[in-house]
């Protein structure tokens, strides 16, 4: 099922299945129980298809990637997280900070989980039982914070609001039964700049999601990026940053396209600046 997430005209909120050919019928029940598809057809404003619990991130987990990136294999998953601000719908902009000011803000394209159930202590084996589904995801990134103003953390450079662009639908499982074969792509102005498949990931989504739920609980809605591939902005030559009128694109094989314009943040400078 291709499960969406609407406004509708009377601002009420409800999901929606996609069919072929691109309508959508209202669902009752759910996210996370079973769904009773009424047959009655929505239109309205597309939102995230999921409001997350947590958002749960992994880097450096594409091998050409992290070659890009100069940075050796990591031994384990590394893990940084966003904060639910960071969460944008389809085709609404992504804001360039100007609070706290950015001029090295980049894309990355990532396959993203929802998980679907509660998970602790899951095995790798069975681990892909508690998946909901999967979305795209745009892990918008600010460069200079992440690298030179977050004290040695990513948070800061990867949490400002509008840095989580999800969707434009959750695909479930029975119709992607292997997340690691999927193509997967960037592009800013429909100029590709990454165009890769997942099966180059350094860890699966078990063996992710087997680590992350190792003395913790991820709760039903918790999305997990699953990291990206290699043509980044920051690895080009010159680098490619997004610039106020751009609209980025990241497109997953089985599941769509996930647009989004930039703009500027309405906001004068603020005092914590990066020399």
């Amino acid at each position: 099922m291709r499960i969406a997430r609407f406004q509708l005209p009377d601002h009420s909120i409800t999901h929606a299945r996609q069919h072929a050919g691109g309508k959508f019928t209202r669902l009752t029940g759910g996210p996370f129980g079973p769904f009773t598809d009424t047959g009655e057809a929505v239109t309205g404003k597309l939102l995230a298809p999921i409001v997350p619990t947590s958002i749960l991130c992994i880097g450096l987990n594409y091998r050409k990637h992290a070659a890009e990136s100069n940075s050796p294999l990591p031994k384990f998953p590394v893990l940084f997280v966003k904060s639910a601000g960071a969460v944008q719908n389809p085709d609404d902009p992504i804001f360039l900070p100007r609070r706290l000011r950015s001029d090295k803000v980049d894309y990355e394209a990532e396959l993203t989980v929802v998980i679907g159930k509660s998970a602790k202590n899951v095995s790798r084996e069975n681990a892909l039982n508690y998946v909901l589904g999967y979305t795209c995801a745009n892990d918008v990134s600010a460069r200079d914070w992440q690298k030179d103003g977050g004290g040695g953390q990513w948070c800061r450079g990867k949490t400002f609001d509008t840095f989580c662009p999800l969707g434009p639908v959750i695909v479930t499982t029975d119709e992607i039964t292997d997340p690691h074969t999927l193509k997967i792509a960037a592009r800013v102005n429909g100029e590709t700049l990454q165009d890769w498949t997942t099966a180059d990931m350094i860890f699966d989504i078990a063996t992710i999601i087997e680590f992350l739920s190792s003395s913790n609980t991820l709760l039903p809605g918790t999305v997990i990026l699953t990291g990206t591939p290699h043509g980044v902005g920051m690895a080009r030559t010159p680098p490619r940053w997004l610039l106020p009128g751009d609209v980025a694109e990241i497109e997953i094989e089985k599941i769509g396209i996930l647009r989004n314009p930039v703009a500027e943040e309405a906001a004068d400078e603020g005092r914590f600046k990066i020399q």
